[in-house]
């Protein structure tokens, strides 16, 4: 089981956590994302079925591998409605952000991006 952790914000970078999740879940392994940190701006970005990306993106969440994104960050960063629209589940389990320790204890190996 592994949870995927999403903190960059650069689109690029975010394009290879959904790679990796969906190839994850093909092969059989469990795996959820989580965005934190700058990745939760590209919510909006990927929510828009003009991007080149929103089939991948959509495919990971139609998969349910995305797993919600941080409270807080959202917040802070200006996305929390698009967050909430897109019906992307808000974690905030420490402190208004997700916890790694969480996941852990629940058995998942945690990978940051």
């Amino acid at each position: 089981m592994n949870c995927l952790y999403a903190f960059n914000g650069e689109l690029m970078c975010f394009v290879h956590v959904l790679l990796n999740a969906l190839d994850m879940k093909e092969k059989g392994t469990e795996a959820v994302i989580v965005l934190e940190g700058a990745s939760v701006k590209l919510i909006p970005m990927l929510e828009d079925k003009d991007n080149p990306f929103s089939p991948l993106y959509f495919k990971a969440k139609e998969a349910g591998l995305i797993d919600g994104a941080c409270k807080a960050c959202s917040a802070k960063l200006g996305v929390l409605d698009a967050v909430k629209e897109a019906g992307i589940t808000l974690l905030d389990d420490m402190a208004g952000h997700p916890s790694i320790d969480a996941y852990q204890k629940r058995g998942y190996t945690v990978i940051t991006f």
